[in-house]
């Protein structure tokens, strides 16, 4: 009986053993993806985003330092988020104008992209340089949204990565309405550049 009880215990010793084992090598693999997962994220929260309009009458320009993206290397997914009241001006008149008549931005205070870089495969993140980019995705302004497709650059440098994109976003495609007494200072056609400093996030 003494001999059954002794063989039993070691048994059972040797069982918990192993258990504890696998455990420690599935927490230990847990650990490690999670780890790479975050290696392949960035993110920001100081981007800037600038629009101009050139027209004969007036030239009008904006810009925003408060623009909040991410970026997932792993997947391409990437996105941005801009608080419409955060664009600046040289003009008061200016700022009033774009928040009140033309973007109302109490009833649309964001504007949002949600698309990928499909050749993300293409930027090497283990060394710097510069990889041209293709983005593909939805972009919201003004309460509509539509399909865009914009070429940029993607610059790996110092472990950090830089965003740069100029497109172009045409006011009447979002049903941003301009009066018609100002029709011939605003361009049909904005000009949208986009520059972007990406940190790695932390694990």
């Amino acid at each position: 009986m003494q001999f059954i009880t002794v063989y039993l215990a070691k048994n059972c010793k040797i069982i918990i053993t192993e258990i504890m084992k696998k455990i420690t090598i599935l927490i230990t693999l847990f650990m490690v993806t999670i780890s790479l997962a975050n290696a392949q994220k960035f993110m920001t929260k100081g981007g800037t985003i600038k629009f101009s309009s050139d027209t004969p009458m007036e030239r009008i320009e904006g810009v925003n330092r408060q623009v909040n993206s991410a970026l997932d290397f792993a997947t391409g997914n990437f996105v941005f988020k801009v608080l419409i009241r955060g664009f600046e001006f040289e003009k008061a008149l200016m700022e009033e104008h774009f928040n009140e008549n033309y973007m109302e931005s109490e009833k649309f205070p964001n504007s949002t992209f949600s698309g990928k870089i499909t050749n993300i495969k293409d930027v090497n993140l283990s060394k710097d340089g510069v990889f041209k980019v293709e983005v593909d995705g939805n972009l919201a302004i003004h309460g509509v949204t539509n399909k865009v497709k914009v070429n940029g650059t993607l610059e790996v440098k110092a472990g950090k990565v830089i965003g740069i994109a100029t497109f172009n976003v045409a006011p009447k495609d979002y049903k941003i309405t301009i009066p018609a007494a100002v029709i011939k200072n605003i361009s049909e056609a904005i000009k949208v550049d986009v520059n972007i400093t990406l940190d790695k996030l932390s694990n």
